[in-house]
């Protein structure tokens, strides 16, 4: 087979392009596999983060993805959701579609261990969502919501709509997703959760627990200012290098209020004792049976448009929750058409 892959890289802050690399010869050593890709997806808050050149020095290390290549600001080759088949490797996998957390690239070489198979009744492109779904998974252990409970959910991103879908299959549990752009309530009703509007938001006795993904201080603000006494905000955004502001000086002491952080890195402590990274996506992946989370992948486009949708994301041109990245020969649907990729290498 062709041992050429194309992969996306940030050459610098705001400029992509796709180049050419060599994939390993003459075939993968034992205990690895050859995957061609079929969809990627763009974790936008994150990646739009990477594309501005907005990761602190201080936390470029941390904000490694597994299979990163080069450094922040750039050049870098970085992302982390990916749908294959399997081409080469075990027999167990030989033709399986699998879910790595690999960057933006046509095909590539890994460890075994690092694919988990796509369960059969989850289509390839709801599948490239695991990434997502996991880091609402630890958001839930990280905040053990209880049945009955009213939750907020402010920031209706791809983070937010996939914790508002996972808390809507808790009885009783009353969830309100939060944005400032009131077309969201489609996606809201898909995900099973009430909508508001900032200004509407909380009721007359506030939330129990609210999860913040707005990556912004109104956000995070807002979540404090809804919560009921001894309430708690589970703190999913990040930030970057830009700063957060919040005003501490009404209720959040006498109310006895928490911000906790919950990051994807690492399993929640509630369930560290008896879980590990691997089970927590392979639940993930479990959980994209639901075909309600259709409603996140707003759109796609080919492989070799993918500079110019970053930058068309970056500017706000493209409005999108999941825009999901086409490495076959079908056109993409009518969503994503735009121009010729801004820059291509060889």
């Amino acid at each position: 087979m062709d041992r050429d892959a194309l992969a996306y890289w940030l050459q610098e802050p705001g400029l992509g392009v796709i180049r050419a690399e060599r994939l390993a010869e003459p075939e993968p050593e034992a205990g690895q596999v050859l995957v061609r890709t079929l969809f990627s997806g763009i974790s936008r808050a994150s990646e739009m983060l990477v594309h501005r050149g907005g990761v602190p020095a201080g936390q470029r290390e941390i904000m490694r993805a597994p299979f990163q290549s080069g450094v922040f600001p750039g050049p870098v080759k970085y992302g982390y959701l990916n749908v294959g088949i399997v081409e080469q490797g075990p027999a167990e996998l030989l033709g399986r579609t699998v879910f790595c957390l690999f960057p933006h690239q046509s095909a590539y070489v890994v460890p075994e261990s690092a694919v988990h198979v796509v369960p059969d009744g989850v289509p390839a492109r709801r599948a490239v969502l695991a990434g997502t779904v996991e880091t609402a998974v630890n958001a839930l252990w990280d905040a053990a919501p209880l049945v009955g409970d009213s939750i907020g959910v402010v920031g209706a991103g791809m983070v937010g709509c996939a914790v508002a879908r996972l808390l809507a299959g808790i009885p009783g549990v009353q969830v309100e997703l939060v944005d400032v752009d009131p077309a969201k309530a489609t996606v809201a009703a898909a995900m099973g959760a009430g909508f508001s509007l900032p200004d509407d938001a909380g009721g007359p006795a506030g939330w129990d627990l609210a999860f913040h993904t707005s990556g912004s201080s109104a956000g995070l603000q807002l979540c404090l200012d809804r919560l009921a006494p001894e309430g708690e905000v589970i703190e999913l955004s990040w930030y970057g290098d830009a700063p957060a502001t919040l005003n501490l000086g009404g209720n959040f002491h006498s109310s006895r209020l928490a911000i906790r952080s919950s990051q994807v890195g690492s399993v929640a402590p509630a369930r560290r004792r008896n879980r590990t990274p691997g089970r927590r996506l392979e639940l993930a992946l479990e959980l994209l049976r639901d075909p309600a989370f259709d409603a996140l992948t707003t759109g796609t486009s080919r492989f070799s448009e993918l500079p110019d949708v970053m930058a068309r994301l970056a500017d706000g041109r493209l409005d999108a929750l999941c825009h999901t990245i086409s490495y076959g020969t079908a056109a993409p649907d009518s969503q994503a058409a735009g121009p010729a990729p801004a820059g291509t290498e060889r």
